[in-house]
């Protein structure tokens, strides 16, 4: 049953990990400056928008590799509700139009990243040792 169970930490951390490393990796394409400017109409500093780099990449890359998987799991968990909070907070109590809850995506990889916070990497990971992993 070990195994089993590190092998199922290891499909929830690449497929967490690679899925918002790809969203991550499309802020390059010009998305950073809409959310630097979102930013600054809500009265924040604009550079906070870099804050998602930290979140959809460098946290994603962590998890992906395992290492320091729960504390990346919980920078990502943060990074999550901070775009429900600022970008799709009018859909948080929305349901799509094909019957789920309108922030399903963001909330999969949300909860699976929540898991990791509990679990740790597993087996498979780079690092095993350390509290944070």
């Amino acid at each position: 049953m070990k195994r089993n169970l590190a092998l199922g930490l290891l499909i929830l951390r690449l497929s967490v990990g690679i899925l918002m490393l790809l969203h991550g990796l499309a802020k390059f394409g010009g998305a950073l400056t809409f959310i630097e400017s979102m930013l600054i109409e809500k009265g924040l500093p604009g550079f906070l928008a870099y804050g998602v780099l930290v979140g959809e990449i460098i946290a994603p890359v962590a998890i992906i590799v395992g290492f320091r998987t729960r504390i990346a799991a919980f920078i990502f968990v943060i990074n999550c509700l901070v775009a429900m909070l600022l970008v799709h907070s009018n859909d948080i109590f929305s349901m799509s139009e094909h019957g789920g809850w309108a922030l399903e995506l963001l909330g999969i990889y949300m909860f699976g990243a929540l898991a990791l916070v509990f679990t740790g990497g597993g087996t498979y990971a780079v690092s095993k040792t350390n509290s944070w992993d």
